[in-house]
């Protein structure tokens, strides 16, 4: 009847009124936005496309989910979908269901407004802001050389979490890169903005033969659609400041769809990193560490929570610094075609084992060429210097004198040396400065001791340029020329 009340239960009202705003955000908002934000990374990419010398690729731009099907029902995929399912004994439909998660979890949403407008604001603030951010070498002639039509592979050693943020930065003038992010970073929130940057997921040392499958055959496409990549050979974080040893399961997955007679070559471009301070230093020791207890995970967010309010507590004062130099090496791009043909190799022709060990000489070959174009920064310098004898006091003069006899070695070796403002002296002081304010390095009347019980941190910094210094000749360095005086009395280096 006209005018009766209905009374209904609170909770059915709440799911009612929940399941009526759904409909609302679902059939009328989200659409929208997602019409604002395709229209946003269309008119992006057209004024980003004018400067970049490697375009983003047609396939970055296709809908995410037609990317997922499009590898769910990768021909491979389905054929290792079947062989799984009849090895276990289960129905096909189930092993496409833990296909299609698979595929859900790798894809990439890559937005070229994300990435260039957020990505890019945000790697370039954080980056100036920790670190003064410098690109020491780069083989300019090498890089402008690489086809248009090529897919480029930078392949990097892997020192800190900031690697991702500062090697996308300084690289965001040539292309976008898209990284293989490991499972720390699949957080809410957190994920869907590295799935937008273009960045896929991977699960480090799975053993699931059916996830390693979708995870190549989506390399494979990515390769063959031209896309352009950046790998750590290392795998994971370097444990104690030294390179780690490679390993080469993605460059496999992206040389098995590669053909040397197709349109598009495949150029790996070496880029060499290093810091004068990694944040995750002390963590990454203690992960290296069998004896060391474990940290769980609200021991680590109150580490790194104490840490950040330290910090902001030294910036209040106004007695916080930057901590030090960044520095990145572009070095000269390796054709696959190029280094193939020098060999006399067709990798469609040969067996699994003598396909591996070619992939692997390759692979080598790169991380060589990584570890030659680590930069050699004051730091590092300083902490190898002062651990030749832990005991010993040395003058501050001692220390430059000394950090010019290893620059010589280097130097001999190829080394590729940042040298702060082009001046030895600066970068000598600065080196020892922080080590000092860090506690690294005690200082009493005028002379420099390491600190004992720090000498493992020191020696992750001194590790990172341990390689260069191993394979450097000895070399006779002239007694160091001193040209005057600071304002506190310490001896000034001639270059």
């Amino acid at each position: 009847m006209l005018g009766t009340s209905v009374e209904v239960p609170l909770w059915l009202a709440l799911v009612g009124g929940g399941l009526a705003a759904w409909a609302l955000l679902d059939r009328l908002l989200l659409p929208s936005a997602r019409w604002y934000v395709r229209s946003r990374a269309a008119k992006v990419l057209a004024e980003v496309g004018q400067r970049l010398k490697i375009q983003p690729r047609p396939f970055q731009q296709i809908r995410r989910q037609v990317l997922i099907d499009r590898l769910v029902f990768d021909d491979k995929v389905q054929q290792s979908a079947k062989s799984f399912a009849n090895e276990r004994g289960m129905p096909h439909e189930v092993a496409l269901d833990q296909v299609q998660r698979y595929a859900r979890e790798i894809v990439p949403a890559f937005n070229a407004f994300v990435y260039f407008r957020i990505g890019y604001w945000i790697g370039k603030r954080l980056s100036q802001a920790l670190y003064r951010v410098r690109i020491g070498y780069t083989d300019d002639a090498g890089l402008e050389a690489i086809p248009e039509t090529a897919t480029v592979v930078f392949v990097m050693n892997h020192r800190s979490n900031m690697d991702y943020i500062v090697a996308s930065y300084l690289a965001a003038e040539r292309a976008a890169l898209s990284y293989a992010v490991g499972e720390w970073a699949r957080v809410i929130g957190l994920q869907q903005l590295i799935r937008a940057m273009g960045a896929y997921f991977v699960r480090r040392n799975s053993k699931d033969d059916l996830y390693r499958r979708v995870l190549e055959r989506y390399i494979a496409m990515a390769t063959e659609a031209g896309v352009t990549q950046a790998v750590y050979p290392e795998g994971g974080l370097t444990r104690d400041g030294a390179l780690r040893e490679p390993r080469f399961g993605v460059l496999d997955y992206m040389l098995r769809g590669y053909h040397a007679e197709g349109e598009r070559d495949l150029v790996f471009v070496p880029l060499g990193l290093n810091y004068d301070r990694v944040l995750e230093d002390r963590t990454q020791l203690r992960a290296g560490d069998g004896a060391a207890p474990r940290t769980g995970r609200l021991r680590a967010a109150w580490n790194t929570l104490a840490f950040v309010g330290g910090q902001i507590g030294l910036l209040l004062r106004s007695r916080w610094h930057r901590f030090g130099y960044a520095c990145v090496n572009f070095g000269t791009p390796v054709s696959a075609r190029a280094w193939l043909a020098s060999r006399g190799v067709v990798l469609e022709q040969l067996d699994k084992a003598a396909r591996q060990a070619e992939v692997a000489a390759l692979g080598r070959h790169l991380m060589d060429e990584v570890g030659r174009l680590v930069p050699v920064l004051p730091v590092p310098l300083v902490a190898t210097v002062v651990l030749e004898d832990v005991a010993r006091a040395r003058s501050e003069f001692e220390v430059k004198a000394e950090v010019a006899a290893l620059v010589a070695r280097l130097e001999a070796g190829g080394a590729r040396i940042y040298l702060p403002r082009s001046d030895w002296d600066y970068a000598v002081s600065a080196g020892l400065r922080m080590l000092v304010q860090r506690h690294l390095v005690d200082e009493e009347a005028g002379l420099y001791r390491a600190r004992p019980s720090e000498e493992a941190l020191l020696r992750y910094y001194a590790n990172s340029i341990v390689h260069l210094a191993r394979c450097t000749p000895e070399v006779v360095t002239p007694e160091p020329v001193v040209q005057g005086v600071d304002g506190r009395g310490v001896p000034v280096l001639a270059r």
